[in-house]
């Protein structure tokens, strides 16, 4: 018996948290206007674009050096 018991209770605990998720999703959180998500939106997609590059460009470098070395030890 104790077992039905404590699912019982888990099941009223989980389901007064997902009221409560809900509730505060629905009244308490503020969501961004659509200019706001589109403008946010494209800074998050440049910093992505040119934080590419850079790692791409740091990539290309070292392949290169690299590649200069392993040319002079004769690798």
């Amino acid at each position: 018996m104790p077992i039905k018991a404590g699912w019982i209770f888990f099941m009223s605990t989980f389901g007064s948290y997902i009221q409560e998720a809900y509730d505060e999703l629905l009244h308490k959180v503020s969501w961004p206007s659509w200019d706001e998500l589109q403008q946010t939106t494209v800074i998050v997609l440049v910093a992505l674009l040119i934080t590419t590059l850079l790692i791409f460009g740091m990539d290309f470098v070292a392949q290169r050096v690299l590649s200069f070395i392993y040319s002079i030890l004769g690798k």
